[in-house]
């Protein structure tokens, strides 16, 4: 009996590994330039959302790898068999608007951590952050997912490594971490971070991803105890990437509201990382720095990967993977030519970010809560509920910021 649990166990984290993958979504380095920022100005008032977010997250993520291993196609694929092919351009063209705008934050974030690092352009540190990303995919194009998946674990370690370095150094007051528990705002600016923090956290391209990669790492099992037991398996794929991904993004909050306010310039990564070397030393600021490359060479590899999926699934079109990270980034490398403020750009496309997450939370919800599709996996009713509440909050958070920051 002993050693059928021992081999059981043994199987079981064998089979962990998609939500690792759509894990990096959500520690790259839109979240850094997000959390960074919400910490740098605001201190602990917005700790909420990232926790919020999360829970969000989890929910809308388990969901994915759940029509992905019960359907056997991924969402983009779902989606666009019930849709005529003017829809599908239309709906392919918004994700495609997102997809970029991810890879822009992705790329921008390795850019900046090579010039921290070894005092780069930005153009260059971009354009190596691009060929390196796509030699991670050459990874996944040629030895295939399972390896993909650890090399990809492999960096999400490193990253989680790199931001929580310097709470062996300083920790936050317990009272003050309490206190960004608790819901609020304070004016227009922070709820423009807060967007940008949901934006980062719950990524358009990693909830049509995580379908697929499940699919394609479980396969599509028939009815019954075996679907049930890699539908567990995954319950706990996506907690335990989850729950590293919201640690590492509070921890970047909690380093910026202990580091940085009140620090000279506040808004900024480049900031970040002279505050995180004034006061906590050389070795922790470079560690930070050398999670922030982390960052963005994996997501870059990862949002690439989820671009080429979104395009099979709704157009049939395949694109070469050399030809499609050619093309997503340029307008990244573009940006870094203007010599725009890198870190207004990663918050600001995070911003864009949130608008594609109704588009691919609310077909998720209603995918999934129906019987046609799922069968007898159909969502629980408390579960349909919460679904499409993340989405209505989600948009409505949308509407208010296009008002405050517009409008207004």
């Amino acid at each position: 009996m002993a050693q059928d649990t021992k081999t059981s166990l043994r199987t079981n984290w064998y089979l962990l590994g998609p939500a690792f993958v759509a894990a990096i979504a959500y520690v790259d380095p839109g979240n850094v330039a997000a959390n960074v920022s919400s910490g740098a100005q605001f201190g602990y008032l917005l700790l909420w959302v990232i926790v919020a977010a999360n829970v969000m997250a989890s929910l809308v993520q388990y969901l994915s790898a759940k029509l992905g291993l019960v359907t056997g196609h991924s969402l983009p694929e779902t989606i666009g068999t019930r849709m005529t092919r003017r829809a599908r351009l239309a709906f392919w063209v918004q994700a495609e608007i997102v997809a970029m705008a991810t890879d822009v934050a992705e790329v921008v974030g390795g850019a900046i951590a090579l010039r921290i690092l070894f005092n780069l352009p930005l153009p260059i540190g971009g354009i190596i952050t691009g060929v390196i990303s796509m030699l991670l995919l050459m990874v996944q194009d040629r030895r295939g997912q399972r390896l993909f998946e650890r090399v990809i674990t492999g960096l999400l370690l490193v990253i989680a490594i790199g931001f929580t370095a310097s709470f062996f150094v300083v920790t936050p007051p317990p009272n003050a971490v309490f206190s960004g528990l608790v819901p609020r705002f304070q004016g227009t600016e922070s709820v423009l971070l807060a967007a940008a923090i949901l934006g980062a956290t719950v990524m358009p391209h990693a909830v049509y991803l995580h379908s697929g990669l499940a699919r394609d790492r479980h396969g599509h099992p028939a009815p019954g105890p075996v679907r049930q037991r890699l539908l567990r398996i995954t319950r706990w794929d996506v907690g335990l990437a989850m729950v590293i991904a919201g640690g590492v993004n509070a921890a970047m909050l909690l380093v910026a509201a202990l580091n940085m306010r009140g620090h000279g310039d506040t808004a900024s990564i480049d900031g970040a990382y002279t505050a995180v070397y004034d006061t906590l030393g050389a070795t922790i600021a470079v560690l930070f720095a050398i999670g922030l490359l982390a960052s963005g060479l994996a997501s870059t590899s990862v949002g690439a990967y989820a671009g080429a999926m979104i395009m099979q699934g709704l157009l049939n079109w395949s694109v070469p993977m050399v030809v499609r990270r050619l093309i997503t980034l340029c307008p990244a490398v573009a940006i870094l030519l203007l010599e725009l403020d890198p870190t207004r750009v990663l918050v600001l496309s995070q911003v864009v970010l949130s608008f594609g997450i109704p588009f691919a939370v609310l077909p998720l919800v209603k995918l999934t809560s129906n019987r046609e599709v799922m069968g007898s996996d159909i969502n629980h009713s408390a579960t349909t509920v919460i679904g499409w509440g993340v989405g209505m909050l989600i948009t409505v958070l949308n509407v208010v910021l296009v008002y405050l920051t517009v409008v207004a």
